[in-house]
């Protein structure tokens, strides 16, 4: 790191905090809960459409995305095929659901339609999703640039959580908006830069592709329908897009987000305008991890013990053939902390909107003064950000955790979507089939889950990987290890289980859904369906409303 380096990095951060300091102290007064959790409903199509991109792409993602295709090809760049087909069923399925019965947290509907009971247990796996996944999506990437760049773990994480945490108490989500914007072009303006200077040196896209070619990387139609192929085109296309409906349909930054713009018409331009957003990140991605094959492709840092984890192979390439480059490691990391801050910070907001209205409200019955409702979001957002920063030094001592953090994602998503898909397209469904599902869809996500994590640390699964090789590398004690073609999936025992922990992570948001779904449907059977007649049209989604 040079001097250069360091403002940019600094730079970042004071304007990241200067905004917050805005909205929070000279802009617009925030007295109610409503401006503080939706910014008053009033703000615009494309800070929305930006933060709610800036929310989805984490730094894991940033730095996990090009390893992703260095090590095992670009069939997981089909996710982007994904994101055009959860667009449209967001927007005329489950928006107008939120839109119409103007909701701050999501989980309010769980109790509309159902009772309280489904609304706590709704909230509650959020809860414990957003606190343990920001604390990992914080620490694992700090981790990573630590071992390559030489930034102290412990200063970066710090650094990331008191300007987050500054900002998001202060601003709330104006201030969280409008810093989402910044940071997302600081984001894709880093990685634009890379890929450009990387594709330069590589010799250009002709170059580039032609070392993934001949390596067998370049992978976009993996037909094979087994559900244990890690990465096929079914489970990245049908996996990806109830993996991604769970995150824009009945995740809580999400929505509320949607509800922080004054019409429908606005939320819909905001959600293909993040839909555009997602897929050039996702691609540049991709191609960085392409350049950084070339750069590689016959001398392997992984096998030449250059680093310890795929997620450094990014940083190193950049730190490596960038890093005489006087501002651009700089811009690289301050990318890379822009989208941490991105993730905790909507992670905060939402964090608080369902403290304040499904635990305070809903749960405990407390009648919080109207005009101290921003004060009070103020303070519990700092408390959760206090929280999070907290439980990164609990991961740190729990490796394993980090893994089944990231799978627990998915798991949670899938079945939430279950219970307001339960709620949204059957009418007849009931409470105490919800609560079934649900309780029964946890277990065995979370079984399946951390089975397959455990089976995976401990060798029992290992996946496949595209070819590397060390033989172009100069030092004289690296060993080359011959290259055989493994199946997709290899397994070392054969007991029954391991034929469910073999099934691909991308399926693990579907099978949460479908278990919520069929088992909350006999359930509300066996325990008397509920009437329809009596049922509110306005708790049904358009297409179900329309047959009532």
């Amino acid at each position: 790191f040079h001097w250069p380096d360091y403002v940019i990095l600094a730079v970042t951060l004071i304007i990241s905090a200067g905004i917050g300091l805005f909205y929070g102290c000279f802009g617009p007064k925030q007295k109610t809960a409503s401006d503080f959790l939706l910014g008053g409903s009033s703000m615009g199509t494309f800070p929305m459409a930006m933060s709610l991109a800036s929310s989805f792409i984490t730094a894991i993602e940033l730095l996990g995305n090009p390893a992703e295709m260095y090590v095992y090809g670009t069939q997981f760049w089909m996710t982007c095929i994904a994101f055009t087909l959860v667009i449209p069923i967001t927007s005329h399925f489950y928006l107008p659901v939120y839109r119409h019965l103007k909701l701050t947290s999501a989980y309010e509907y769980l109790e509309m339609r159902f009772n309280s009971y489904v609304r706590t247990y709704g909230a509650a796996m959020y809860m414990l999703q957003m606190i343990l996944y920001t604390s990992v999506a914080v620490y694992a990437p700090a981790l990573a640039l630590s071992h390559v760049t030489g930034l102290n773990t412990y200063i970066a994480v710090s650094c990331i959580y008191i300007v987050c945490i500054f900002y998001a108490s202060q601003g709330g989500m104006k201030a969280v908006m409008i810093t989402d914007t910044f940071q997302a072009a600081v984001l894709v303006g880093s990685i634009l830069v890379v890929l450009g200077v990387g594709d330069r040196m590589a010799g250009g896209s002709g170059v580039v592709w032609n070392h993934n070619s001949v390596s067998e990387r370049i992978e976009l139609f993996k037909m094979d329908p087994s559900p244990t192929v890690r990465h096929s085109f079914w489970s990245v296309v049908i996996g990806g897009t109830f993996y991604w409906l769970t995150m824009f349909c009945s995740n809580q930054a999400s929505v509320q987000k949607y509800l922080s713009v004054e019409s429908i018409t606005q939320a819909r331009q905001a959600l293909w305008v993040s839909c555009g957003g997602l897929i050039l990140i996702f691609t540049i991605n991709f191609y960085t991890g392409m350049i950084m094959y070339a750069a590689y492709h016959d001398c392997d840092p992984l096998k030449n013990s250059e680093i310890t984890a795929r997620d450094q192979l990014l940083p190193l390439y950049v730190m490596t053939y960038m890093g005489h480059l006087q501002g651009v490691p700089g811009l690289f990391v301050a990318g890379i902390f822009s989208a941490s801050l991105g993730t905790v910070a909507s992670a905060l907001n939402s964090l608080t909107a369902v403290m304040v209205k499904d635990f305070i409200h809903g749960a405990l019955k407390w009648e919080l003064p109207e005009q101290q409702g921003a004060k009070i979001g103020k303070w519990i957002s700092f408390i959760f950000g206090l929280l999070s920063f907290g439980l990164v030094f609990v991961v740190e001592q729990m490796g394993s955790v980090l893994q089944i953090a990231l799978s627990f994602n998915g798991m949670v998503g899938g079945i939430t979507l279950g219970l307001f898909s339960l709620g949204m397209f059957f009418p007849w469904s009931n409470s105490k089939g919800a609560l079934c599902g649900a309780a029964i869809a946890t277990g065995l996500v979370v079984w399946i889950g951390i089975g397959t994590q455990i089976a995976l640390a401990s060798g029992v699964i290992v996946y496949e990987e595209k070819f590397t090789t060390v033989s172009g590398c100069a030092c004289e004690n690296v060993t080359e290890v011959p290259y055989t073609t493994l199946p997709d999936v290899q397994i070392q025992e054969t007991r029954w289980w391991l034929e469910l922990y073999k099934l691909s992570y991308l399926w693990y948001s579907l099978l949460g859904f479908l278990t919520t779904i069929i088992v909350g449907l006999v359930f509300s059977i066996l325990t008397g369906s509920l009437d329809s007649c009596h049922l509110d049209e306005d708790l049904m989604s358009p297409p179900v409303k329309r047959l009532l």
